[in-house]
């Protein structure tokens, strides 16, 4: 599942190596681009009054970057969910959520982060001749095998969220547990008194990644009247903000499972030219141990090969459960790691 992305470095006036040129246009894509997802997780993720994209200038040069892809197209990726007949589907997540009437997919999301973080949907309401219903839904979600935050769960990782509230926002209700569709989610509702908006989240776990639904507004009735209309989900029986870790129809995701103790044969990758991006990639290693799937969240098209020949030669020690093998789901940071944040000290939670 490969789409091309283009960066973009003005030429007037510049005088560059044709090589520095084009690394320098792509990191500032790469940081804006990365810059916006982590944002989007920390504040909930407004985009109710992005504007279109602007068109290039044209004094530009195009140059294909980083982008997400999978060593096949069958399997399924967390990315791979799309709105079809006002529907919501992601085949990854197990996941369907009907949209409310007049609601639809305002824009496609970016790319996946090198932090594993998602814009999975983005819905609006539609234009309509009584006007247009302020709002949105953002549907997200957050790879806990690279997330930059020492949380182990989507619990944790939403009371990150909430002692990381910038000064200008203020807590309505504090992380809570709560039944949605038949399944437990962590919900945290917060504002900004200046902006007269609302933000409440909806989070829960599944194949190791917390899966939010993020609802804005400034009309928190019309917001609870959405979240009513969510008992509709379907979802994996696995989903909650503390489990979630796959097993049954899907792997066992397993956090760190490369280690050096389950990895019986290791092929290092050979790369033709040094690059300074972190490169996480999510395996699927079969029952008799061998790579049987490989998805790039981040990497240039060179990193995807070279990393792809090494990996199709690696050999794991085969996970039991219950004396049985399964299959098993991890990851793995090749290049630069980025550097964690720090966890605030209170994680407290309402049950």
């Amino acid at each position: 599942m490969s789409r091309p992305v283009f960066s973009y470095w003005r030429l007037r006036g510049l005088n560059m190596h044709p090589k520095f040129s084009r690394s320098l246009a792509l990191v500032c894509f790469a940081i804006s681009l990365t810059a916006h997802a982590q944002s989007s997780l920390q504040s909930g993720g407004d985009f109710s009054n992005n504007p279109q994209p602007n068109a290039l200038p044209s004094d530009v040069i195009l140059v294909k970057g980083a982008w997400s892809s999978a060593s096949d197209s069958v399997t399924p990726v967390p990315e791979g969910g799309r709105v079809a007949n006002n529907v919501f589907s992601n085949q990854y997540f197990g996941l369907t959520y009907a949209l409310s009437p007049n609601w639809k997919e305002k824009y496609s999301g970016p790319p996946p982060s090198d932090s594993g973080y998602y814009v999975l949907a983005q819905i609006r309401p539609a234009e309509t001749p009584k006007g247009t219903t302020r709002g949105s839904i953002l549907i997200a979600a957050q790879d806990l095998f690279f997330t930059l935050t020492p949380a182990g769960n989507a619990l944790e990782l939403i009371n990150y969220n909430k002692e990381s509230l910038d000064a200008e926002y203020k807590v309505e209700q504090p992380p809570t547990l709560v039944r949605v569709a038949n399944h437990s989610f962590v919900r945290f509702d917060y504002g900004s008194p200046v902006a007269e908006l609302h933000w409440h989240v909806l989070a829960t776990q599944i194949r190791c990644h917390m899966v939010q639904f993020v609802l804005t507004s400034r009309d928190t009735k019309l917001v609870e009247s959405l979240i009513q209309e969510m008992s509709k989900m379907t979802l994996p029986a696995e989903a909650g903000p503390i489990s979630g870790r796959g097993g049954g129809e899907v792997p066992v995701c397993i956090k760190d499972y490369a280690r050096d103790e389950n990895v019986l044969e290791r092929v290092d990758p050979v790369f033709g030219e040094r690059r300074f991006n972190p490169t996480p990639v999510r395996i699927i290693i079969g029952k008799e141990g061998k790579v049987k799937h490989i998805h790039f969240l981040s990497a240039f098209p060179d990193q995807v090969k070279a990393i792809t020949d090494a990996l199709f030669q690696w050999r794991f020690r085969p996970y039991l459960r219950d004396g049985k093998p399964v299959e098993v789901e991890t990851g793995i940071m090749f290049g630069r790691v980025p550097r964690p944040a720090v966890f605030p000290a209170s994680q407290a939670v309402n049950e």
